[in-house]
């Protein structure tokens, strides 16, 4: 199995007002999203080509959103405090990057 894209664990997956899962984890792999949940249940799936991912102009800047299979997700995507001395781009801005990357559009 190749390696995956993207993951992220510890995301919190939400649909409207209702949390999915407070605990789970979003991959990018052979060219799909798969939201699952903590114990690794698929929530939900696409190929990212018909994804859209984005920033909720609402939300904090751990916050992005996924629109799949005609349903829109609320992807909390909190890291832990990075190491001393380590920087990087926001797990969700990083997330939005990769599904445009895996799905071959660029910005």
């Amino acid at each position: 199995m190749a390696e995956p894209e993207f993951t992220a664990t510890g995301v919190r997956i939400g649909k409207r007002l209702r949390s999915l899962t407070r605990a789970g984890q979003v991959r990018i792999s052979g060219g799909r999203l798969e939201l699952l949940t903590s114990y690794g249940s698929e929530i939900d799936s696409a190929p990212v080509q018909a994804v859209r991912a984005s920033r909720p102009w609402f939300a904090a800047g751990d916050r992005a959103l996924a629109d799949l299979n005609g349903k829109r997700y609320l992807l909390t995507l909190g890291e832990r405090d990075p190491a001393p001395g380590e920087s990087g781009p926001p797990a969700a801005r990083r997330f939005i990057e990769a599904v445009r990357r895996a799905a071959g559009r660029s910005h």
